[in-house]
């Protein structure tokens, strides 16, 4: 296989590598699954070190464009696992102290907008099963734990039935870590009944296509949860907390469409 390598190019060798190969899967010439040239043949036919060859399949499988057989040596184009390529985004928003209000903000401005198109797009199947959250959700009231596992898939679910990846993509690293916040609020006050109550109604205005309603509902539901947050005398300028663990969606089974 030859690439587009430049020997005057100031970009280190390996970095060209890395370049010439997104190019050829991104522009389709490289297809998922299809299976690539050993280090060996790739470094030989374009008269360049092996070594060079390495790192840049390190990167390109970093990135999720590579992939080998669990215990194969054979390389094969993937295509990347968009869930995996999101949550890495948690570590470095942590690590530069993004605060609860950014993150607030961010999921304020995200969620409604799913909301909204879910009411435009939902089929039967979103419909069962947000109401069979909401009936789980009735039943767990007094139990703040299992109400924020279930806001939590209520509102995947939500991301779901609005058929979009990129809101669906962008949703994961930030949820990841309002809900930390979250589980401190629902254990410190009795939000059950408010939280239940905006669930009912955003999925009365999805249901019956009201796209306005169910925007409106939204932001009411995300505005209660900040004042939730201030009565419970934390500190919204804080910075956000790393999650214990980062667990699979219960709604998707841990999957996102890939984009």
């Amino acid at each position: 296989m030859k690439l587009n390598l430049d020997s005057d190019d100031d970009l280190p060798v390996f970095r060209q590598v890395v370049r010439a190969l997104q190019q050829k899967i991104l522009s389709g010439e490289l297809q998922p699954g299809a299976r690539m040239p050993a280090e060996t043949a790739l470094a030989s036919a374009n008269g360049i070190h092996r070594s060079s060859v390495r790192e840049a399949i390190r990167s390109l499988e970093q990135q999720g464009l590579l992939y080998r057989e669990a215990g194969k040596r054979k390389l094969f184009v993937s295509r990347p696992n968009t869930e995996e390529l999101s949550r890495r985004l948690v570590t470095p928003m942590v690590m530069n102290g993004v605060t609860f209000e950014e993150i607030w903000e961010a999921i304020r401005a995200l969620d409604p907008v799913a909301a909204e198109a879910a009411a435009q797009r939902r089929d039967t199947d979103d419909l069962k099963a947000l109401e069979d959250n909401i009936a789980r959700t009735k039943v767990a009231i007094n139990d703040p734990d299992e109400l924020v596992k279930l806001d939590i898939e209520f509102h995947e679910m939500i991301a779901l039935a609005a058929n979009n990846r990129v809101i669906q993509s962008l949703r994961l690293p930030i949820s990841d870590l309002f809900y930390p916040s979250f589980q401190t609020v629902m254990t410190s006050l009795n939000a059950g009944e408010r939280l239940l109550t905006a669930h009912e109604k955003i999925l009365q205005a999805i249901k019956w296509g009201d796209a306005a309603e169910a925007k409106e509902w939204m932001i009411k539901h995300l505005n209660d949860f900040r004042k939730g947050y201030e009565l419970a005398s934390l500190d919204i300028t804080g910075p956000a907390v790393f999650p214990a663990s980062v667990s699979n969606s219960p709604s998707s089974g841990g999957k996102v469409e890939n984009l």
